[in-house]
């Protein structure tokens, strides 16, 4: 095996996140107006990373950053159910993350860490260096930074600090996009600020803003669209975004050595969102899920958890998002469960069969895909659903709210949005100081990364991260049978 370590020069590992980079723009479409990044392409090794399921931020990074999947991690989204009650749900932060991530790790072994806007970092704990929270965290009137002093740093760099664009699905996309600009240009000064500081073994930041931008503006550079618009002035802002990342890169790549090795990765990737499917109102129509009352929808659809159930004829009920969440309400599980535990597989069989065989608006296939937790993940803590759901494989989302009188829908019930996630994500890596000749690696996986790192730092990996390393990235030798 190829060793990396050189005397008095120990590796170190940088790692830069791109929330949602896709691989058809950064490979593809966009490749050569990136130079940065195509560079790093073209003396390394790319390919496309597949995520977990459900491929979204929270949780994709922190299984990224573990080695562990979403249900060893017991997050299956940004909310999850506490227990089998109906209405408690939280906000996963970094107080749900109860596996060691790659600067936990790293910080015990000794390693210097420098960890930015990595999602589920809030609130701050104590790491071997520095680390900024990301856009979970409430607001930089709250503690987000460690040490603590760095905050004040922050503020005499950037001003005020952009944890994330708040209210950025919306209708003013002129403001948007300034706003996402902004956020970024500040994101990135921090980071080089951060890497002249000091000494540092492992640096890792994320970008959210590729994620905005996507979720934005996909309508205006997507012919495919069914909501383009040939004309519009912001056709050309992705394009232009990607080229300003890939500007900002650059001045990260001019402050890594001979001895840094460099990954840029996303956590999924993005595609454009035909419309939404009504999972809610779809269960209200087969008779799955039944209501006390129905709404007033005066000021327009309900949210799910504003609804007066009728828990004691109910079967199911879902959750919208990018994904859609399937729950059984299972008798001796739930407080008014109706599912006899002996026909749960039955019943979920059946719900998974009607659920894939939902059509567009004019009755054509979309190719709905359910999953199972129990067949996904090697364990299944907290309370998993009992069905994830992606619609047209990604292409549509779910709603969950009711009163569209309809089952399919073309507008976000959360807000303006073009694009939905996709399974495939970005991998991009470049050896210290051996040209691996542009390879284009395939069955890449999120999983990979952390024991890829570790394994790049020298550092034993923990026999319970999920997949191996990348073994072409270690031993480059490999290459030469391409």
């Amino acid at each position: 095996m190829l060793s990396f370590k050189k005397k008095g020069r120990p590796p170190r590992v940088a790692v830069i996140g791109l929330d949602c980079a896709e691989p058809s723009l950064l490979f593809d479409a966009c490749a050569h107006e990136l130079p940065n990044l195509a560079a790093l392409r073209e003396r390394g090794a790319y390919g496309e990373l597949e995520s977990v399921v459900p491929a979204i931020t929270v949780p994709a990074w922190s299984c990224m950053a573990s080695g562990k999947d979403p249900g060893t991690l017991g997050i299956y989204g940004f909310r999850n159910r506490v227990d089998h009650s109906y209405d408690r749900l939280a906000i996963a932060d970094g107080d749900a993350v109860r596996e060691p991530r790659l600067w936990e790790i790293l910080s015990r072994q000794g390693k210097r860490v420098v960890v930015l806007g990595v999602p589920q970092t809030y609130p701050p704990r104590m790491v071997n260096g520095s680390l900024v929270t990301s856009f979970l965290t409430p607001s930089i009137d709250y503690p987000y930074t460690f040490p603590p002093s760095l905050k004040n740093d922050i503020a005499r760099w950037v001003g005020e600090y952009m944890l994330d664009v708040p209210g950025f699905r919306t209708d003013d996309k002129e403001w948007l996009l300034e706003q996402i600009h902004r956020m970024t240009r500040r994101r990135f000064e921090v980071a080089r600020r951060l890497l002249d500081a000091g000494p540092w073994d492992f640096f890792m930041m994320v970008e959210m803003g590729v994620d905005r931008m996507h979720h934005g503006f996909w309508k205006d550079m997507d012919p495919l669209h069914r909501r383009h618009d040939p004309a519009s002035p912001f056709k050309d802002a992705i394009r232009d975004y990607y080229r300003l990342i890939d500007a900002e890169v650059g001045t990260l790549l001019e402050r890594f050595d001979d001895r840094t090795h460099v990954l840029v990765v996303s956590d999924h990737g993005a595609r454009r969102m035909e419309g939404g499917i009504c999972i809610n109102e779809w269960l209200i129509r087969e008779g799955y899920l039944v209501l006390a009352e129905e709404p007033d929808l005066s000021a327009g659809p309900v949210r799910f958890d504003a609804l007066k159930v009728d828990w004691s004829r109910t079967t199911a009920w879902g959750e919208g998002g990018y994904y859609g969440r399937i729950f059984l309400n299972v008798h001796g599980r739930e407080p008014r469960g109706t599912v006899a535990p002996g026909e749960f597989e039955s019943v979920r069989d059946e719900l998974a069969r009607k659920l894939e065989a939902i059509g567009d608006e004019h009755g054509r296939p979309i190719g709905t895909r359910c999953f199972r937790p129990q067949e996904l993940y090697r364990e299944t803590r907290g309370v998993p659903p009992d069905l994830l759901v992606y619609f047209g494989d990604l292409a549509w989302r779910s709603v969950g709210s009711v009163g569209w009188d309809a089952i399919h829908v073309f507008e976000n019930d959360t807000g303006p949005d073009d694009a939905n996630h996709a399974q495939h994500g970005i991998f991009l890596y470049a050896h210290p100081t051996r040209d691996l000749g542009g390879v284009r690696l395939s069955g890449l996986h999120l999983l990979q990364i952390a024991p890829t790192v570790l394994q790049l730092l020298g550092q034993p990996v923990p026999f319970d991260m999920q997949r191996p390393a990348i073994a072409e990235v270690v031993e480059p030798a490999a290459y030469a049978t391409r």
